[in-house]
């Protein structure tokens, strides 16, 4: 069943009869509205906004969402990664046209330019979650049913409306200020500096049609007949810009008029201007010159990554775990994580200074592989300890060489 498909087949929510108090409706930036921009919505045309967005988007992709459920059983604690195949299919392939990494990317940029991002969860009739839709609505507003349930009702871009439960919504919000359900876009803040960039743009656009057109200025010193400015121009062109063989490289013109000429850069504007209003648009999305080009350190990516990743892969994390299990099944300790090597970036030295981390087992050696690109190994899950190498399995008991337990 597709997305639209499974939309239609939904019995209409005729309970909804109170909108949200003080009027909660959010605007979303798309391609296909025209939204409330000076620039005609279509901000992620820009090459200065994709620019700024496209290493935080990257690496919330990068993020891997991984069910983790850990219990105490007799007094020992008991640890498994991924132990429903149904739940790791669904974070690997949340829907039929996506992987987990496109929707993640998808839902990034949603909140980057709106503040907010949503993402339907369908569940089968008995109420398990199998599969997960970002939501492409131009618009959305929260609305409650007589029992004071929360929805959401979306506006899509043929116009048509849907509203869901919120419980079945999975909801990523910035700059969480006034608003009580929406986070803000940061919309309102990039309107003049859009119009600078624009206006920038045409600058630089005219000045490239100028020079191509008009190459030289003949400013005469008194008032003349504009039938006499002409004549003395296409005399100039006559005898100095015509190519011929008896050119000699030197033109002269008498005191009536000066000749100068025109360069690209005359009305281009000013470079630093341009720098000024780019940093100023890049420090709005969190990041500077040496994210965007790929040319940072190793700190540098990680203050990054603990400034702008961090907080979206704590988002994740709780709306994840509260929207695809239920209470009883989070209080069981199940949840959802999304984790990230972001030490992959780090340098050769650094990496290998790790292998102290695996010999006081507080890493695994297939962890440690796999921040140096290595792929996992047989029994390389088992933490080791440096004193006489001694395995332990994940309940603290001893491994002996055959791979049994000892007492």
């Amino acid at each position: 069943m597709g997305f639209l498909d499974w939309f239609r087949s939904k019995p209409k929510d005729t309970d909804i009869v109170v909108a949200a108090p003080g009027g909660m409706r959010l605007n979303m930036v798309t391609m296909q509205g025209n939204g409330f921009f000076a620039w005609d919505g279509r901000l992620f045309r820009s090459d200065i906004i994709r620019a700024a967005t496209r290493p935080k988007v990257k690496a919330v992709g990068k993020l891997v969402g991984k069910h983790i459920r850990e219990s105490l059983r007799d007094d020992k604690r008991k640890l498994e990664i991924n132990p429903e195949p149904v739940m790791r299919f669904l974070l690997e392939r949340p829907n039929p046209f996506m992987s987990g990494q496109d929707m993640q990317e998808k839902m990034g940029i949603q909140l980057e330019l709106n503040g907010n991002a949503f993402a339907l969860i369908m569940r089968s009739d008995g109420g398990v979650p199998v599969e997960i839709y970002p939501i492409p609505a131009t618009s959305v507003e929260a609305v409650y049913n007589r029992m004071g349930a929360l929805f959401l009702r979306f506006i899509f871009p043929d116009g048509k409306q849907y509203t869901f439960p919120y419980a079945d919504i999975i909801h990523l919000r910035q700059d969480f200020h006034e608003n009580d359900i929406f986070g803000e876009s940061i919309a309102p803040a990039l309107v003049k500096l859009m119009n600078v960039v624009t206006t920038i743009d045409q600058g630089i656009i005219s000045a490239i049609k100028n020079s191509a057109v008009i190459r030289w200025l003949l400013k005469t010193h008194t008032v003349t007949r504009s039938e006499d400015i002409k004549k003395m121009a296409e005399e100039f062109v006559q005898n100095y810009l015509t190519v011929s063989s008896g050119d000699i490289g030197v033109a002269a013109t008498n005191a009536a008029a000066d000749v100068t000429q025109v360069k690209p850069y005359d009305y281009a504007p000013n470079a630093a201007t341009m720098d000024r209003v780019r940093e100023r648009v890049y420090a709005l999305f969190g990041v500077n010159e040496k994210i965007v080009k790929s040319n940072y350190t190793e700190d540098e990516w990680n203050s990054f990554y603990e400034a702008q990743i961090a907080p979206v892969a704590g988002k994740l994390n709780a709306e994840f775990t509260h929207k695809l299990f239920t209470r009883r099944e989070i209080g069981h300790g199940n949840k959802i994580m999304f984790e990230a090597f972001n030490l992959t970036v780090a340098s050769a030295n650094t990496k290998m200074a790790m292998q102290g981390l695996v010999d006081r087992g507080i890493m695994t050696r297939n962890e440690h592989r796999a921040i140096l690109g290595f792929a996992p190994v047989p029994g390389g899950d088992r933490c080791v300890i440096r004193r006489e190498y001694t395995e332990f399995d994940e309940d603290g008991n001893v491994v002996d060489d055959k791979g049994g337990d000892k007492e």
